[in-house]
């Protein structure tokens, strides 16, 4: 049976993050509060870049425009579809 993945709230991620900056090692963190080092270092450098652990707030310019033109070509692929369903019926008349 798979693990359940656990989540964490902002406000231990500031905990955790202050007992680094605070001169904890990281291996000291990651043994007392059972976390992955990857998910660790995740957290210290959101905290470095943005203050945020959000991951909306931590994408860059390129990933936030690539997340919009997704969005754009879903749009226009269904507008497209619409169109293609309003000829076949259209034709049919």
């Amino acid at each position: 049976m798979p693990q359940k993945r656990r989540t964490f709230s902002p406000e231990f991620k500031k905990q955790v993050v202050a007992l680094h900056a605070g001169g904890k090692s990281r291996p000291d963190i990651v043994r007392e509060y059972d976390l992955t080092a990857s998910a660790l270092d995740r957290w210290i450098a959101q905290s470095n870049q943005t203050g945020s652990f959000e991951e909306k707030d931590n994408r860059s310019p390129l990933e936030t425009e690539l997340l919009a033109y997704k969005k754009r070509n879903k749009q226009l692929e269904m507008e497209v579809d619409i169109l293609k369903q309003a000829a076949l019926i259209m034709g049919r008349k």
